[in-house]
């Protein structure tokens, strides 16, 4: 968790002071903050559980490549406006049905950051899926331009659902859901959505998968990484 909304908090905020409009710039840097945000919550208490005198900035800017759980859709590039706000559509219908379930884990920490972030989420997933219909159903270029963010994204978002033993037993232990269990609900939005914006959702199965079990990454990772950790490297201990 804590991974997907660093990365993506990453890539959203390299549109600061590059957005189409002073709006979209505000709101997206907004989006970015909240998404970092949630991550010193999740990245903070997994530095505390791990007890190896680690924090939130250890975690985020002295892992290597390999040790990064998120999403391989959120370490794409930006593109351009319509691809970014796709690529943040397809995670935020998938992020407040997570944080949902996730305000009834038994770690009543895990549940207290669920309950906050999930606030944030769900104005997230209201801004996107209007940004998306506006697009969608808008000129023949903005069409056009979401239906192929569209058709290059899908295959990342079959990861979002794939079960392994690690998801099992926290089931078991009624940490966290399922990961299978959320496609229903995000399956709805999207074709909600999709239909409002008058655009083809892909028939292909196939699913690009590696980044959640950390066993596979794309070679836009180590980009951002190079970029987002380089101070830390260059100067060790540099604090603000």
């Amino acid at each position: 968790m804590g991974d997907n909304t660093l990365i993506l908090g990453h890539r959203i905020s390299e549109w600061c002071g590059k957005a189409p409009v002073l709006e979209e710039d505000i709101a997206l840097a907004n989006t970015a903050l909240d998404l970092i945000g949630q991550t010193q919550n999740w990245l903070g208490y997994a530095a505390e559980i791990e007890g190896k005198d680690r924090d939130a900035d250890d975690l985020a800017f002295l892992r290597d490549f390999w040790d990064f759980r998120n999403l391989l859709m959120l370490e794409q590039p930006n593109r351009d406006f319509g691809h970014t706000m796709m690529r943040q559509f397809l995670f935020d219908a998938y992020q407040v049905p997570m944080l949902k379930a996730l305000e009834g884990s038994s770690d009543e920490r895990i549940a207290a950051i669920a309950a906050k972030s999930g606030k944030e989420a769900a104005y997230h997933l209201e801004r996107s899926s209007e940004t998306v219909i506006a697009l969608g159903d808008g000129t023949e270029t903005s069409h056009e331009k979401m239906q192929a963010a569209l058709d290059r994204l899908w295959p990342f978002t079959g990861e979002m659902f794939a079960d392994d033993a690690i998801d099992e037993a926290v089931v078991a232990e009624k940490i966290a859901p399922l990961p299978s269990s959320l496609r229903e609900a995000w399956s709805g939005t999207i074709a909600g959505v999709m239909g409002e914006a008058t655009l083809g959702v892909p028939d292909t199965i196939f699913a690009h998968s590696g980044g959640r079990t950390g066993k596979q990454h794309t070679e836009h990772l180590g980009h951002l990484l190079s970029s987002m950790q380089w101070l830390q490297r260059a100067y060790p201990g540099a604090t603000w």
